[in-house]
């Protein structure tokens, strides 16, 4: 089974930092990252186009300074992002802008060169069933989903850049402030959600309006590629992409052996000779398409196109220069766009876009980019008064949070009665180890009477661990329903710091807790808990 690429880099693994430098930790290496961008200049063309997409956002003195400084010659920019999800979507959304924030700052302390964070609102995608929901915790029971009803959202091929909320909106808003009624800042943060997501407006722009209100003080500048105006930009990159796809589609797949080969497996499946972009062939707004190299020399195959059409490159070059429009990056390419674009000291990511940015040193080789100092965003696990409760009254740490439900009851009930019940799996270590070692003997004692005995060692071996695993299993259930009360309550700490075994950062979203703390105080308390250049694990207890 491949390693996670993003978790053995953060530990130093050796293997993952011969695909991935971890420059970001050393002072020398973070002043060349940035003294690097400072020779890029931004252009004067998307300068104009920022300052005019910005103007449309929450009044920001701050961010109006970071739009001047970035038309000066020798401004850095750290840049993180992500897709437009309903109310900002997940936790970790709040944790990389702020981690942005505050790298951007500390890099400005370190060098004494400005830098400015920006924000690439993620608007090109077309799955919108990833970013139409949002989790809020709840007292009992599960996580509560709150969703908007968008026609064909799991077929659509559209960026999602241009879908508006629709009508489903207000009942999503409904559900949430009925769920929050009792929460003491619910009416300051609804009103919020409320101003920006108004049926008429697109998830981009109720995503934009939202983050930016947040961050309005720490002047977060934002950037969207589904902007018109920057089209005619991109169109380069994309005609590189196409008519070098066969060049860099190999790099990329020699990339991706050479992990696999580390054991590591790749982040992004690369397809052989296909570029590294979509096609709209039915307009800016209509669905979008992988391009694959079909039999026919110079011409490409619609991948999914419900008629299996296709395009020539010819055909291809002729729209990139009447409509760019029609273009959009996929993972791989995005980066390479951000960075002839703006002046990236410093990328901010998540596990994922660290373990693609892994696969990316050939394709920044290729284009004659320097590949920026990529820094893992900040992690937090909020323990407010709800979850230190719960700690209190079942005597557990966070990190316990983490175990199998089963195992953290026995440990209770145990502990509780008196008695010392072995973890169910302390048992079926110890039952399986004696069984192992008179086996292995048995075996070796065997093996010269009788070659086909070791087959029936082998049987015997899975029939008797499929029984200790059943007798495990019995012993579990039979300490978990001594204590009912228990169960609920680990059940309860489970889902708020482990739901459905994810971290809590990945699945719940910024409405429970901002309504609970203030959306103000919230944001303040994370950004005052940012470490730059660190990727631990930290705890807020608000």
């Amino acid at each position: 089974m491949a390693s996670s690429f993003s978790a053995s880099w953060l530990r130093g693994d050796p293997r993952a930092l011969e695909f991935l430098s971890d420059r970001y930790c050393r002072r020398a290496a973070r002043a060349e990252a940035v003294a690097t961008a400072a020779s890029r200049p931004i252009a004067p063309a998307l300068h104009e186009v920022l300052v005019a997409r910005n103007a449309r956002l929450a009044p920001s003195p701050a961010r109006e300074r970071n739009l001047e400084l970035l038309a000066r010659p020798g401004t850095t920019a750290v840049v993180t992002g992500q897709q437009v999800g309903l109310f900002l979507g997940p936790l970790f959304t709040v944790y990389k802008a702020a981690s942005a924030i505050a790298a951007a700052r500390a890099l400005a302390e370190e060098t004494g060169r400005p830098c400015v964070p920006v924000f690439w609102l993620q608007t090109e995608d077309h799955d919108l069933p990833e970013i139409d929901h949002c989790f809020v915790p709840r007292s009992a029971g599960g996580p509560l989903r709150v969703a908007l009803a968008l026609p064909d959202a799991a077929t659509s091929r559209v960026p999602v850049a241009h879908h508006h909320l629709g009508p489903s909106v207000t009942g999503a808003l409904a559900a949430l402030r009925a769920e929050l009624s009792s929460n003491p800042h619910v009416d300051e943060h609804l009103a919020l959600l409320e101003r920006a997501y108004r049926p008429e407006a697109t998830l981009a722009d109720a995503f934009a309006e939202v983050l930016s209100t947040l961050f309005a003080d720490e002047g977060l500048v934002f950037l969207d590629p589904r902007d018109p105006r920057l089209a005619p930009l991109a169109a380069p990159i994309h005609r590189r992409a196409i008519e070098e796809a066969a060049a860099i589609s190999s790099k990329l797949a020699e990339r991706g052996h050479a992990l696999a080969k580390a054991g590591f497996s790749e982040q992004v499946h690369i397809r052989p000779g296909s570029p590294l972009n979509f096609f709209s062939p039915d307009g800016a707004a209509g669905a979008r398409y992988r391009l694959d190299p079909s039999s026919s020399p110079g011409t490409w195959n619609l991948v999914g196109h419900p008629e299996g059409a296709s395009v020539t490159t010819a055909e291809l070059v002729s729209w990139l220069d009447r409509e760019p429009l029609r273009f959009t990056t996929s993972a791989l390419l995005r980066p390479i766009l951000q960075d002839t674009w703006l002046p990236t000291a410093a990328y901010v990511g998540g596990p994922g876009e660290i373990a693609y940015f892994a696969q990316l040193a050939p394709l920044y080789a290729h284009v004659g980019l320097p590949m920026p100092l990529i820094v893992p965003r900040a992690r937090f696990r909020i323990i407010d008064d709800r979850v230190r409760r719960l700690l209190d009254v079942l005597g557990l740490s966070p990190d316990d949070a983490n175990a199998p439900r089963d195992e953290l009851v026995a440990r209770l009930a145990a502990r509780e009665a008196g008695e010392s019940f072995e973890s169910p799996e302390a048992i079926e270590a110890r039952l399986l180890s004696t069984f192992a070692s008179e086996l292995a003997r048995l075996g070796e004692r065997m093996a010269a009477v009788d070659t086909t005995f070791a087959q029936a060692i082998s049987r015997t071996d899975k029939t008797v661990r499929r029984g200790v695993s059943r007798l495990v299993a019995r012993y579990s259930r039979s300490i978990t329903l001594r204590d009912q009360v228990t169960l609920e309550r680990v059940e309860r700490l489970r889902a708020y710091l482990a739901p459905e075994g994810a971290p809590q950062e990945r699945i719940y979203g910024l409405p429970h807790y901002a309504s609970r703390l203030g959306s103000h105080a919230f944001m303040r308390r994370v950004i005052e808990a940012c470490e730059p250049f660190s990727g631990n694990l930290k705890d807020l207890k608000p």
